[in-house]
C-alpha cells in the first residue's frame, strides 16, 4: 500500500506544476492539487481499512456471510433435491 500512496503524493506535486506549465491559472492548480490530495487521503484512509478488515478476519477465523440463514451443501435448500 505504500508504494500506492507515494506515487498519489508524487502526482499531486506534479500535476499542478504541469496545468502550470501549460497556462492554466495558479487558482486552477492549487484547486487541482486540492482535489488529488482529497482524494488520495480517502483512498489511503480506504486501503488501511480494508488491510485491517482483512487481517481481523484471517485472525479469528470468522467465514465471510453465507447467506440469509447460513446453510450450505447441496440439499440444504427448501425441501432438498428431487429426483
Amino acid at each position: 500500500m505504500s508504494e500506492v500512496i507515494r506515487w498519489a503524493a508524487f502526482s499531486c506535486a506534479v500535476v499542478p506544476v504541469v496545468l502550470l506549465m501549460c497556462g492554466l491559472p495558479f487558482g486552477a492548480a492549487l484547486g487541482a492539487a486540492a482535489g488529488l490530495a482529497a482524494v488520495t487521503a480517502a483512498s489511503r484512509a480506504l486501503l488501511r481499512h480494508s488491510e485491517r478488515t482483512a487481517a481481523r478476519l484471517g485472525a479469528d477465523g470468522v467465514s465471510p456471510h453465507r447467506g440469509r440463514h447460513g446453510r450450505t451443501g447441496i440439499g440444504a435448500h427448501r425441501g432438498g433435491r428431487r429426483v
